[in-house]
């Protein structure tokens, strides 16, 4: 299922017009900033569906950070949510109380193969929706060219964490008002990859993870600092990119300590570099190269210090 999905949003390029022109509708609704955005939220959804939203201790949420409860009609929200998170769970409930209708639209649309894809595919549109709900397309398009695409600034504005921004930023390809074509990984320390999305080409292997030459398996020495890199694929394709962790939500001490961060790669075609703050005082034209490849077992490239696994042709 989670390939099907992966597949059916990257043919779309991971922009769904629909979602975004209801998201920017519902922001107008809400209208707060972001430290009153929870708030307000909260009483749009008792005013308009009659849900109450609570937030209880972690001893009661042992499984769950977040909880659709309809029967009684409460949204129940664990304590140890970041205000992201928190403000991203509440945009997710908005999203599926006054736009379910869309959302099963585009679902039934897409025709799935089964009853776990069709879910599956359900709860990424959804998280688009919210996406689009903190993060309006005009707004959100508008500040990050003015801003040349700055991370740090960007969370500030929107009131979200730097993964939600990166994310956001790999679905600005609407008509007229395209931002730069990203495309986002994210992985974990054992380079599991948990996320692919491409708004313009990046040959992503579909299995395995991704080449150690890349600096987004060493970020976690440095962890919370953005680095950036230039990339040369096997095909001659260069890739500008940033890499930085993102810690997930806190919980009890002994689960913080278990839990290890993630890291996340987000990168364009070098031509786009120069709309970029992170390429400022660079030489673009003749830059240091970092050559890669996909998973090793996919891999070409000859005399590669870093080679784990033989390719599978030879």
């Amino acid at each position: 299922p989670s390939d099907w999905v992966r597949d059916h949003i990257q043919a779309q390029r991971n922009h769904f017009a629909e979602l975004d022109a209801a998201g920017e509708a519902l922001a107008d609704q809400l209208d707060a900033p972001p430290s009153e955005r929870a708030s307000r939220a909260s009483a749009w959804l008792m005013a308009n569906h009659g849900l109450s939203v609570r937030t209880l201790p972690v001893e009661v949420m042992t499984e769950y950070q977040r909880r659709y409860d309809p029967h009684r009609r409460r949204l129940l929200l664990s304590e140890t949510l970041s205000e992201p998170s928190r403000a991203f769970a509440l945009a997710y409930q908005c999203g599926l109380m006054a736009h379910q209708p869309l959302v099963n639209q585009l679902t039934d649309a897409a025709r799935a193969p089964d009853l776990a894809t069709q879910r599956l595919l359900k709860i990424s549109l959804l998280n688009y929706l919210a996406g689009a709900i903190l993060m309006p397309y005009g707004r959100f398009h508008t500040a990050a060219e003015d801003l040349a695409y700055d991370l740090n600034i960007l969370t500030a504005r929107f009131g979200v964490s730097v993964e939600q921004a990166a994310h956001r930023l790999t679905t600005l390809s609407r008509p007229g008002a395209r931002g730069v074509p990203f495309f986002l990984i994210r992985t974990d320390s054992a380079g599991n990859v948990s996320k692919r999305f491409a708004a313009g080409p990046f040959p992503f292997s579909r299995l395995g993870g991704a080449c150690p030459r890349w600096n987004l398996h060493t970020v976690f020495k440095t962890p919370g600092r953005i680095r950036t890199q230039i990339i040369e694929t096997p095909d001659g394709a260069r890739f500008f990119t940033l890499s930085t962790t993102v810690s997930r939500p806190s919980g009890p001490w002994h689960a913080a300590e278990d839990a290890a961060e993630r890291a996340i790669g987000l990168g364009c075609e070098l031509k786009y570099a120069d709309k970029l703050i992170y390429a400022r005082g660079l030489d673009l034209s003749g830059p240091g190269i970092t050559t890669v490849g996909p998973t090793c077992r996919l891999c070409e490239r000859l005399h590669c210090r870093e080679r784990a696994e033989a390719p599978l042709t030879r």
